[in-house]
Formats: C-alpha cells, sequence, structure tokens
C-alpha cells in the first residue's frame, strides 16, 4: 500500500500483516502473469503464516469477447483446484456495446467480481494491477492534462459494498514473472495485449522505466488525501444543504484556500448534476472565477445550476435533461444519478422531476429563509412517484426505498475520496461508506 518500490514477495508481506484478522479475500484472477502471480503469492504467503487468519478464494471474469477465453478460464480453475482455492467462473453474459468496450467490460467485471465476493463471503477484493500499470496510466492521463495525477488508486470501494485492493501495486511485471517462472508455473497471454489498437498498448511500448517515479506518485497521493480532509472540514463549517436538493456555500467557504475550493466545488459539482465525474478544467476555472467574483448572478456547469448571492453560492441541479425511470416490481435503480431506488410494491412505478413541481407542506415550511428562485429550482429536480398515471400515497411511497445517490463516489470511491465522501454522507444523512479492512497503511495505525 506504500508508493515505493517492492518485491512482489515483500510487497505481499506486508500487506497482508496490514489487513485486519480474521479475513478472507477474493483474488481476481484472469490467468495474466499478473493476476496468476497475485493468486501464488498470496498462497504461498498465507500458507507459511496461518497465524494470521487469512483465507484465500479466487474469481475468473469471461468477458466471452473472443475465442478461447472459456478454456482459458478453465485452465485458471484448474490451477486453483490444484492448490485447494475454492474458484468460481463468471461469464459476461449481457450485450456488448459497440463502442467504449473496456469501460463496459470494466464495469461488468466488478460488479460480477462483487456478486463472487457475495458469495464466498469474501471481505475483500484484490487484482493484479502492478507498477507497470501505473505508469501506463499516469504517462496516459500527463498526455491529457498538466495536472499531476495519483495514477491508480491502491484501494477503491466499489458499490459501497467491498474494498478492491491492489497490493503489487509497486511490483513490476518483470519480477512478478520472474517468480513464476521460479515456481516452473505458466500464464496466459492475452493477445489484446498487443493489440495497438489500444492506447495502453501504444503507450506501453513507448515508455521506458523511470526510477524516481515512486516519488512522485507518493507526493500526489499526500497532496490528494489533505485535500480530501481539508476538504471534509470545509463541508462542516462553510456548506449547508437544504431540503436535500438546495446547497449552500457560506460566503466565507468562498474565500478559503483556492485548491480546496476547486476541490470541493468540483465534487459537489458532480454531485447535485448526478454525473460519476467532476467537471473539466475549463469548465471548473469558469466555475471558480465566478464564485470568488464580486457580481451576483448565475451560471450552469455540469448540469447544475451555480446561484450567487449575497448569502453565499447556491447549487441545484438544472431543469433539463432529467429522464423518467420505470422501475419493475422489486428492481432497483439510480434515477437521474443523484437517487437510489428501489421499489417495493407490487405494481411498476415511475421516479420523475415534478412538471410543474410539487411542493409538499414541509417544503414550504423551508422557503421563508430562502431564495424563492433557488428553492424553486430544486424543488422542480426533486424525484416524484407515480404508479398507472396516480402520484402515490405517502403510505405507498414508504414501499418505495428513495436514497441520495453520490454519482462520483458510490460505484467507485478511491480512498483518496474516502474523507470527503464520509463527510458528505453525514451532511445528507446516509450511511457512512464501508471502512478499508485495513489495520494500518504504511505501517501507521488506522
Amino acid at each position: 500500500m506504500s508508493p515505493e518500490a517492492a518485491s512482489p514477495q515483500l510487497a505481499i508481506l506486508q500487506f497482508l500483516t496490514s489487513l485486519q484478522s480474521p479475513a478472507r479475500i477474493l483474488v481476481a484472477i484472469s490467468g495474466g502473469s499478473d493476476s496468476t502471480g497475485l493468486l501464488l503469492l498470496l498462497d504461498e504467503a498465507v500458507k507459511a503464516a496461518p497465524h494470521l487468519k487469512i483465507s484465500l478464494c479466487a474469481a475468473t471474469v469471461d468477458h466471452a469477447l473472443r475465442a478461447g477465453s472459456a478454456d482459458e478460464a478453465r485452465d485458471v480453475a484448474a490451477l486453483c483446484a490444484s492448490l485447494g482455492i475454492p474458484h468460481t467462473i463468471l461469464i459476461w453474459q449481457s450485450d456488448k456495446p459497440k463502442t467504449g468496450i473496456m469501460a463496459a467490460a470494466r464495469e461488468a467485471r466488478y460488479g460480477l467480481l462483487a456478486t463472487a465476493a457475495e458469495s464466498f463471503e469474501a471481505d475483500l477484493i484484490v487484482t493484479g494491477h502492478t507498477f507497470d500499470d501505473q505508469r501506463e496510466t499516469l504517462a496516459m492521463r500527463g498526455m491529457r492534462t498538466e495536472q499531476a495525477s495519483t495514477g491508480i488508486a491502491d484501494a477503491v470501494l466499489f458499490d459501497r459494498r467491498f474494498w478492491i485492493l491492489r497490493p503489487l501495486l509497486f511490483s513490476t511485471r518483470a519480477d512478478i514473472r520472474a517468480f513464476l517462472r521460479e515456481r516452473g508455473v505458466p500464464w496466459i497471454d492475452d493477445p489484446s495485449n498487443e493489440d495497438v489498437t489500444y492506447e495502453r498498448v501504444r503507450m506501453r511500448r513507448q515508455l521506458s522505466a523511470d526510477a524516481g517515479m515512486e516519488k512522485d506518485i507518493g507526493a500526489a497521493w499526500e497532496e490528494r488525501l489533505a485535500l480530501s480532509s481539508r476538504g471534509g472540514e470545509w463541508l462542516d463549517r462553510h456548506f449547508r444543504l437544504h431540503g436535500g436538493l438546495l446547497g449552500q456555500a457560506m460566503p466565507d467557504g468562498l474565500r478559503q484556500d483556492r485548491a480546496v475550493l476547486d476541490y470541493v466545488l468540483a465534487r459537489l459539482a458532480a454531485v447535485f448534476g448526478g454525473q460519476p465525474f467532476v467537471p473539466g478544467r475549463a469548465q471548473m476555472e469558469r466555475v471558480l472565477t465566478f464564485a470568488t467574483g464580486s457580481g451576483l448572478g448565475r451560471m450552469t456547469a455540469g448540469r447544475v445550476v451555480f446561484d450567487l448571492r449575497r448569502d453565499g453560492l447556491y447549487l441545484a441541479r438544472e431543469s433539463r435533461g432529467i429522464l423518467p425511470l420505470v422501475l419493475q416490481p422489486g428492481e432497483a435503480g439510480v434515477w437521474d444519478g443523484r437517487f437510489y431506488v428501489r421499489n417495493g410494491l407490487s405494481a411498476s412505478t415511475v421516479v420523475e422531476a415534478a412538471t410543474p413541481p410539487v411542493t409538499s407542506t414541509g417544503m414550504r415550511g423551508r422557503m421563508h429563509h430562502l431564495p424563492k428562485a433557488a428553492w424553486k429550482r430544486a424543488v422542480a429536480s426533486a424525484p416524484v412517484l407515480s404508479a398507472e398515471g396516480n402520484l402515490l400515497s405517502e403510505e405507498s411511497a414508504r414501499v418505495v426505498e428513495l436514497t441520495p445517490y453520490f454519482a462520483p463516489f458510490d460505484r467507485f470511491l478511491t480512498r483518496f475520496d474516502f474523507i470527503f465522501a464520509n463527510r458528505l454522507s453525514t451532511v445528507f444523512a446516509t450511511a457512512p461508506y464501508a471502512r478499508l479492512p485495513l489495520r494500518s497503511i504504511d505501517g501507521k495505525t488506522i
């Protein structure tokens, strides 16, 4: 978990001793050298240290994108059986998109791994990302922005349910392959790793080793963690939430350090706009210039209306482009990237924004101390539930689970944003995020 080069064996030992125990680890294994090395390294270390009370299980996701993938998955199953490690094969059976196939495959892969983790009653998931992957990611991001990047995170919370940890992130692929050769264990070479139509493959061929990169990553990690902590403090001191719909950054908050303000406003924009990513650099420069300026008024960015008034900056979802969501009985989904909804009724339910806005008595009671236009805009973005063309009664509405959803955090939350996201969950009165299954990071107790 530390951004320092380490042999694979040392990295795994440090990882296992940092875990809370007892623990059951789900190893994501494709059969490639990185994930096969991860499985073998963990297996040896766990068997050598029974006092750690750690057990392993494994899962292979067959994306069914090329011939031979099913045979490769069966080869991995045979390896796991020879080691006495419980294993399952999961197949991506849904329709494959014609564009964005890599992103869709990633989404499907982690969803299936979470299903396997539930089935095995695992406490966490580990993947075989290496320092080579880290270098490639940093290089690709460096081509798009001059900002310092944290690269691949060493720990990511998926779907609020499982932490995905990457214990070999600062070990090299060459060292992992040397370990496998010593053990006489073969691996599968995925032909897509040589397909130059993929940006990562092209970047891999261009890169040369950079011995000082670990130090750069470490500095970027520390900076990001500090921003998350300061951003959480900013929420406590300078942010108010009205009716779960309208955010208000107080005037003093707009005069804080620009880096902190950039961090919090970008993430609040993603939350209020229901977007999984923060607005781009150019958009955020416009937002910051507007929010810290002397002129009052409104601007829109990332599906959010920023309304600057004497008593602060108000944030609400703009009224355009809010599409309805239809849920069958027992079905769940995310509406507008802002609310998680589970239909507990025996009839299909429609979630949509009210047109014209429906204002309850409780909402009217909150309006007297808020700008009318800002509050009206926020209410117009509120979810309204109906079935068979009629608004649900209060009794029926209680059967439908409706909770805030944070699009930039609730599917994939890196540990770098954990402090801020957890403070945000307190502001919105939602459940806290699951804590890291570690008792120490870099030798420090957490």
